[in-house]
């Protein structure tokens, strides 16, 4: 059951994040870590009652991955599956399965990405290597109206 943070604390997790953001889009992925990891530390526990427990997963998971830490991407990004709708998010599955593809595991990449296109269409795949996308269209059946 998800759960409505107190104002002052969700205020202080949304400036904290949008700190981590404006880092992340200047590639200081370290930084943008530590103000991420800030904003989680304001969510109570247990984590997996709070919404914005999935999205502080996420972004943490997203600033891993950016700087090539597949392990503790992967481990933020299972975390924000726990979270409220952290299953079934078509970005959560996509970084899951572009996780899984760079360790090697072709089955579970595959796997994730196909939820990933299922639940967000090729779209979600606008601006990603096209490697990712190509293993989806390798293992699943090609749409009666196409890749849309």
């Amino acid at each position: 059951m998800q759960k409505v943070l107190d104002k002052s604390i969700y205020d202080k997790i949304k400036l904290l994040c949008a700190d981590g953001d404006g880092l992340m889009e200047r590639n200081e992925f370290q930084q943008a870590l530590t103000k991420y990891n800030a904003a989680l530390k304001l969510v109570p526990d247990p984590f997996a009652m709070w919404e914005a427990a999935t999205w502080i997963f996420v972004a943490i998971g997203d600033a891993h991955f950016q700087s090539g830490n597949m392990n503790d991407a992967y481990t933020a990004f299972c975390k924000a599956t726990n979270c409220p709708n952290g299953i079934g998010n078509p970005f959560i599955h996509l970084r899951l399965g572009e996780i899984q593809f760079e360790l090697g595991n072709g089955i579970l990449a595959a796997d994730e990405l196909a939820r990933a296109y299922m639940s967000g269409g090729s779209k979600i795949f606008a601006g990603e290597p096209e490697k990712y996308f190509d293993l989806v269209k390798q293992k699943l059946k090609e749409p009666p109206n196409g890749w849309t």
